[in-house]
């Protein structure tokens, strides 16, 4: 099985699969290393190949950083169910989904063409969005039409739209790309309010000046979650007419080169057997990654945006802030982090069914109502991160929280956002914020002998 990479209308490379030897392989193509400003689709897969690493090694690190791109959860299931795939095949997933993936990247057969491929778009209404939400539980939401219209990793309902002068459309058109993800409420009675709680999130890091996916929140009469794609721009072209630049980005997972069940820093769970492996995902592997000057643009302005995402989760108590919930821009010779996204209050469903751990640990510490000057000193100390940094922009955004927290709750409820929720969240966040002011004084003055 082979199936030909491409970028924005390039061929990049080839992928393949030997099924006798159960063994991937990806070669870039010569016209794509030798044009100007190539770039490699990852740090897992240099534009030169590295001869210290065999075949079996090669095939691990090209099956991580391929099945990174596809859905996740029941999503996944209902993409192998309506295209009869199984659920394991990575190139048989890549093939029926790889029109649309996260980021640039397109598949075909070597004979296919991309920009042949399809029919014109069709219209979206707000009453067949509404039916299709209301029928979740008989029919799923990622398949329209009989195909399937999500290729986006992640466990949450999601449909990618392309959206023109208001309207939305399924996309078939091959110039055009989706430029929204839309998420309505979770189906699960114990994740109500959900799009409330990201609306409130998200809106609350683009007042602390964080980069951050602009979101809006649309009544159809359900809610629905509008999220702009960051790697999608709408470009002119010379007949008049719009196309979609596909802007290139990979995840954390693919950036660090670990499986999709490594996106939790403890990949086996919290039970006490197995809490001390720590294999998966870290705050320690991201910074490292982004000090490498190897890999990443601007290390150091990398970094602190790094820290300030990291504080922000702590400040809205969002559990569930992993590796694939980290995206970094791929292109122009080195890794740069991309605008932030899903970003939830986990805390505010404390007590159903949501995990009250963190994803990733801050130094040693998985508790998010727990952390501690220690923690936040050591988790500086071990990253080459100034301790008073932190304490500054620790306290800074605790502050910023607090002071944008009252009247971004009145703004969001006259935009339809439901007013329970929100209220629930500016509780955990209002604690939050208010015990990481109280400690941030306290980092500097942790002995930096006890590490």
């Amino acid at each position: 099985m082979k199936l030909v990479v491409w970028v924005q209308g390039q061929r990049v490379g080839l992928l393949s699969y030997d099924g006798a030897l159960s063994r991937f392989a990806f070669d870039y193509e010569p016209d794509w290393i030798g044009r100007r400003g190539a770039f490699a689709l990852g740090p897992t897969l240099p534009l030169t190949s590295d001869p210290n690493q065999n075949a079996d090694q090669h095939s691990a690190v090209v099956r991580q950083f391929f099945q990174n791109l596809l859905p996740e959860g029941k999503a996944l299931d209902d993409a192998a169910g309506a295209n009869k795939v199984s659920r394991t095949s990575v190139m048989g997933l890549l093939h029926v989904l790889g029109r649309e993936t996260a980021g640039a990247l397109m598949f075909t057969l070597p004979d296919e063409d991309p920009h042949q491929l399809g029919q014109p778009s069709r219209p979206l209404t707000d009453g067949e969005l509404s039916q299709r939400i209301r029928a979740r539980p008989q029919m799923p939401f990622s398949v329209w039409d009989g195909k399937v219209r999500l290729s986006i990793a992640g466990y949450q309902d999601k449909l990618a739209v392309y959206e023109k002068d208001g309207q939305w459309f399924l996309v078939e058109d091959p110039r055009l790309a989706s430029t929204l993800i839309l998420k309505p409420e979770p189906i699960a009675d114990f994740m109500a309010g959900m799009t409330t709680n990201e609306f409130l999130c998200m809106r609350l890091a683009a007042s602390l000046r964080l980069p951050v996916a602009k979101v809006y929140l649309k009544q159809v009469p359900e809610p629905v979650l509008l999220i702009e794609r960051f790697d999608r721009k709408l470009m002119p072209t010379a007949d008049g007419a719009i196309f979609v630049r596909r802007i290139h980005c990979i995840d954390g997972c693919q950036a660090l080169g670990l499986p999709v069940d490594f996106k939790y820093e403890r990949p086996y769970g919290d039970g006490v057997e197995v809490q001390n492996v720590r294999d998966g995902a870290s705050l320690k592997r991201f910074l490292t990654l982004l000090d490498d000057k190897t890999i990443t643009l601007a290390p150091g302005v990398s970094k602190l945006q790094f820290l300030r995402w990291t504080i922000f989760q702590i400040l809205i108590g969002n559990t569930d802030a992993h590796a694939k919930n980290m995206s970094f821009f791929c292109e122009g010779g080195g890794l740069s982090i991309a605008p932030a996204y899903d970003l939830v209050c986990a805390l505010a469903h404390a007590g159903d069914q949501l995990q009250t751990t963190l994803a990733m640990a801050v130094g040693d510490n998985f508790d998010p109502l727990k952390i501690s000057a220690y923690d936040w000193a050591q988790m500086a100390h071990e990253n080459a991160l100034v301790p008073r940094l932190v304490a500054s922009e620790l306290r800074r955004m605790g502050k910023a929280c607090l002071d944008a927290l009252p009247g971004l709750v009145r703004e969001l409820e006259s935009e339809g956002a439901e007013r329970g929720m929100l209220l629930r969240v500016q509780d955990v966040v209002a604690r939050q914020a208010a015990e990481a002011m109280r400690v941030a004084p306290l980092i500097s003055k942790v002995d930096q002998a006890l590490f």
